[in-house]
This record gives C-alpha cells, sequence and structure tokens, in this order.
C-alpha cells in the first residue's frame, strides 16, 4: 500500500505518513491501530510501538552524525547561524521555531534534544580535534531576543575554554575569502579517512572524492589563516557577551 493510500484511511496526510516511516516523527493518535487495522497485521504494530525509536535527526542528515560522532578531527565554517554543536537549547529552540515548514512543539523538542545529544562530542573520550571559522553575524544576530543571544554567548566562551576545541571569528571586514559559497563541515575518522558534509536548502551533499575533497580542505585552511587568532577572537566574544 502506497503512503498516500495509508494515509487516507487513517486520517493522515502523506508526509505525515512518510515521517514516521523514515523514524523522523512519532506516530501519535489513532495512527498505529488505524495502520495496524489498515495493513492487516493482525496486533503485531500495536505490539512493538511500545519499542519505538524515533530519530528526530532529518534522514538526509543521519549518515552524517554517525560519521561524526566517530570522528577525530571535525572542523567547520558557518556563515550565517551558530553552529549546531555550540548551540543552548534556548538558541537551538528559536532556530527550529523559526522553520519553514513550521514543526509543532513536539518535533521542536526532538530536534533541540537530538540538537544537545551530538554535542556529547565535545566531551567524547579521546578528544577529537574542533575547530571552528565563524561569520561574526553568527555571534551578532540576536536568534531568540537579546537574552537568548547573550546566554549563547556566555556559552561559546565556556566552550572555548576547552582546550582541544579551536573557535576563530572572520573579520567582517575582509572584503573577500575563499568561504564564500557557503558553510561546510570536515571530518577526518581514525583510519584518516577524510569527509566533507556541504549542507543547502532541505538537503545535503557528502564529498568523498578528489579534487573536490582536497580543494575543501584547502578552502577551510585558508580560512583559518585569514580569520582572527582563537586569541583575537576570545577577546572579541568577551567583548560582545559585556556589551549585550
Amino acid at each position: 500500500m502506497s503512503q498516500e493510500a495509508l494515509g487516507t484511511k487513517i486520517g493522515f496526510s502523506k508526509s505525515q505518513v512518510a515521517m514516521v516511516e523514515r523514524g523522523q516523527r512519532p506516530p501519535k493518535g489513532n495512527f498505529i491501530p488505524g495502520a495496524d487495522e489498515s495493513l492487516g497485521a493482525r496486533g503485531a504494530l500495536v505490539a512493538v510501538a511500545p519499542k519505538l525509536c524515533v530519530n528526530a535527526l532529518p534522514h538526509w542528515f543521519t549518515g552524517f552524525a554517525e560519521e561524526e560522532s566517530e570522528a577525530v578531527a571535525r572542523h567547520e565554517y558557518e556563515n550565517q547561524v551558530m553552529p549546531g554543536l555550540l548551540q543552548t537549547g534556548a538558541y537551538a529552540r528559536a532556530v527550529l521555531s523559526g522553520r519553514y515548514p513550521t514543526y509543532d512543539d513536539e518535533d521542536v523538542e526532538a530536534k533541540v534534544a537530538a540538537r544537545l545529544a551530538r554535542q556529547s562530542l565535545l566531551s567524547r573520550k579521546r578528544l577529537p580535534d574542533i575547530s571552528f571559522v565563524l561569520e561574526t553575524i553568527a555571534l551578532t544576530r540576536p536568534i531568540g531576543g537579546h537574552r537568548v543571544r547573550k546566554e549563547q554567548l556566555l556559552h561559546l566562551l565556556e566552550v572555548t575554554q576547552l582546550r582541544h576545541v579551536k573557535i576563530q571569528l572572520m573579520s567582517p571586514e575582509r572584503q573577500s575569502h575563499p568561504g564564500l559559497d557557503g558553510p561546510f563541515v570536515l571530518l577526518e575518522n581514525a583510519e584518516r579517512r577524510q569527509l566533507a558534509y556541504v549542507e543547502g536548502q532541505g538537503g545535503s551533499l557528502y564529498v568523498t572524492q578528489q579534487p573536490d575533497l582536497g580543494n575543501l580542505f584547502g578552502k577551510y585552511g585558508l580560512l583559518r589563516a585569514q580569520a582572527y587568532s582563537p586569541e583575537e577572537s576570545l577577546e572579541m566574544i568577551e567583548k560582545m557577551a559585556e556589551e549585550s
């Protein structure tokens, strides 16, 4: 039975059926009993429902999250918003609440929890080498309001105290640099296999082949060289936090 046909039978849209099927959204209301009856499962779906594990991460992001959790090195350039690994719960909630199409409250909270759970990478045993190059707009834009921004800046200062994490800000006065095409993430695993991840509007791209992979690693090296040093960046973040 197609997702659309099942949705028609049990009173849910095709997209809702698809999200439940992919494990992105928990089934609500009469979804499970209705699906069980419509599919002739004879109680099997009802029986396994209590064991259901819902993955709040987008289906196109799940593979990357798995690679990320085992990485020995992770580097990111971001030009619009605070990276997920650095977000506070309130900041993440504000970002996800502004999404289109709109998430309902339950989905927002599930995705906030999933985003915060990924941050265990920052304190994982066998600490990975982590670095960020951030455009200053990611720190100055008051996402969630000024109180949320101040809390986010203070949290960022805490992260800068971690020896294995380096945060650098790109000068807003720089006329050009090689990251103008947009944000990206670079990973390296224990076998030194490299992977790049580029995310856009509603989708993503994995880069695993040369020369594109090497170009992205080279691009990130130039970005770090052109950005403020970690020490200079720390001073700037402290000043922003004091003035916010």
